[in-house]
């Protein structure tokens, strides 16, 4: 990493581009040169592999305490059934416990996530790769101890917040993406971006095969043993192999207002690299309005699909539901061929666009989508849908200095952590709220918020 960082360098010095501030220091815990994108891979693999199980777990253990005894089926085997009021108040229930659940997670993180993020930019990336790992794996744990005991589906809520107080899984984003920047160079910073984006991707796909068969062959507890390992993993990764990027200072502290300033400042000046203009900043601004658009839909959509799949008119078992996670992750693979192959007769901005076109597209036949094919022609005409975000990502990068990466993606982080907040209470309660008229209406409201960030790239 350190002859990689020695590299960008020197092509910002012979691009007239200006260089970090920080170096990396001369001591490392492992002569091998490695990067975050094990970090990130192995992150996202415990939380895809997590996330679709305990919205099914919320749905059998509901179902369990209201007496449904699955009566989904009879709808499904007769379409002319009317749907059975039990299952719509499971589908409500468990929708609300994902979005208390999930608020409660995220808005600690909403705190604690840009102090981690600007923090790292003085005190290293390695801590702020770590902890949040340690976080996650408490969360699991807490997790088992609610399967095994078969408590209150609320004792969730405690595993989301110890995960939350340690910046959770945007935290890790925060450090990956930091990192990235901090090590290349303006030409390959968009390239670097979507590489760690298909590291989402790919991971997600994996966990999505794996844990749709899994559970169905032996339940829920032994998946989530290893969404623990992945989680203590991925931290001793960070620890053992990642060198640092920056030059952590000894005496930077934590707990401090200043870095808080720092992110306030970024976006009130527009940051050391704009100068203060109006335009530089109002451009960090729409480039971020984009960013929030953007993932908040891909937030809130992501925890309804296993919802709308699991009840009537699709009713998938947990091996459909699996293989159409996988579908939906490996457009994450897709989106990275198809930016580098765009990158060469487009400009970033144009394969934005077509990223954009290409998940309104997909969310319109999700929204109508009553046939297993039908679904998974949606799930295909997404194949592009992950290319705007490392787009916008690397755009924000660029506006500003090196030495303030680590302030833009603490704002970023704690844009993402609003996003899912905004995301999923928007989305889970819009999902039961036009049940009764149109089920599909929550992907077509998503397709039709995704026209503002192409309104404004383009």
């Amino acid at each position: 990493t350190r002859h990689k960082l020695s590299d960008s360098e020197d092509r910002k010095d012979e691009a007239g581009l200006p260089t970090a501030t920080t170096s990396v220091p001369p001591s490392c815990r492992c002569p091998v040169p490695v990067s975050v994108e094990p970090v990130l891979f192995l992150s996202i693999f415990s939380l895809a592999l997590q996330a679709p199980l305990t919205t099914q777990y919320l749905w059998d253990r509901i179902s369990e305490d209201l007496g449904y005894n699955g009566s989904r089926r009879s709808g499904c085997s007769n379409s002319s059934v009317d749907p059975d009021p039990l299952q719509k108040e499971v589908e409500t229930l468990t929708a609300h416990w994902n979005l208390y659940i999930s608020l409660g997670g995220f808005s600690v993180g909403l705190v604690i996530v840009p102090l981690l993020g600007s923090w790292s930019d003085v005190a290293g990336r390695r801590t702020v790769l770590i902890l949040p790992n340690f976080g996650l794996a408490l969360q699991a744990v807490v997790y088992l101890v609610v399967m095994y005991l078969k408590l209150p589906v609320v004792c969730f809520l405690v595993g989301r917040l110890l995960s939350g107080l340690s910046g959770d899984f945007n935290a890790v984003l925060a450090g990956c993406f930091s990192y990235v920047a901090d090590i290349s160079d303006k030409r390959s910073r968009t390239f670097r971006v979507a590489v760690l984006e298909a590291c989402l991707g790919i991971s997600g796909m994996l966990a999505s095969i794996i844990g749709g068969q899994w559970r169905r062959a032996q339940g829920y507890i032994n998946p989530f043993w290893l969404v623990l390992a992945t989680n203590l993993a991925s931290a001793l990764y960070a620890y053992l192999f990642i060198r640092e990027s920056v030059r952590p200072d000894p005496s930077a502290r934590l707990l401090s207002a200043r870095h808080y300033k720092a992110v306030w400042r970024l976006y009130s000046t527009g940051g050391a690299g704009g100068g203060g203009e109006p335009l530089h900043r109002g451009k960090l601004w729409l480039y971020t309005l984009c960013f929030f658009l953007v993932v908040a839909v891909h937030f809130g959509t992501r925890e309804l699909y296993v919802l709308y799949e699991l009840s009537s008119p699709l009713c998938w078992d947990s091996a459909l539901i699996g293989y159409g996670s996988a579908a939906l992750n490996l457009a994450y693979l897709s989106s990275l061929l198809g930016l580098k192959v765009m990158q060469r007769c487009l400009q970033d901005s144009w394969v934005a666009l077509v990223g954009l076109v290409s998940n309104i597209t997909g969310l319109v036949v999700f929204s109508v989508a009553h046939t297993t094919q039908l679904m998974f022609t949606g799930y295909g005409l997404c194949f592009l849908f992950m290319a705007s975000t490392p787009i916008l990502r690397s755009k924000l990068s660029k506006l500003v200095d090196p030495s303030e990466q680590g302030a833009l993606f603490a704002c970023v982080a704690c844009v993402e952590s609003l996003c899912f907040l905004v995301g999923s209470s928007l989305f889970n309660s819009l999902y039961p709220a036009t049940l009764h008229f149109m089920k599909g209406f929550s992907f077509l409201f998503a397709a039709i918020v995704l026209l503002i960030p192409a309104a404004i790239i383009g």
